[in-house]
């Protein structure tokens, strides 16, 4: 799915950053890496895109950690919503996906 313009930019929310790094351990910045992935999947997020569109994007940090990441287009901008480490399931299916060379 080609959503995102290049370059991106990122749009944050002061409280979702201290939310995710509290929650789930996951920095600002190392989120914005699976963004850069070169194996990156984004999926329209049906179940919450009731008010917005919103998005979720599987990649891989510097750090080799597999990152879900939430997230909508405001002005353009990339705003992340929410991030946390893939679920054993998505790691399955985007392991898979990698394997299949198959784009989603």
């Amino acid at each position: 799915m080609k959503i995102l313009q290049e370059p991106l930019e990122f749009e944050w929310d002061k409280g979702n950053i201290e939310k995710n790094l509290k929650e789930h351990g996951v920095s600002d910045k190392e989120a914005e890496e699976a963004f850069e992935s070169p194996k990156k999947y984004i999926f329209k997020d049906e179940k919450h895109s009731l008010l917005e569109d919103r998005y979720m994007v599987w990649g891989v940090t510097k750090r080799n950690r597999k990152l879900a990441v939430f997230f909508t287009l405001r002005a353009e901008k990339v705003r992340i919503i929410s991030v946390r480490d893939m679920s054993r399931k998505e790691r399955r299916a985007y392991e898979k996906k990698i394997q299949s060379n198959t784009k989603v």
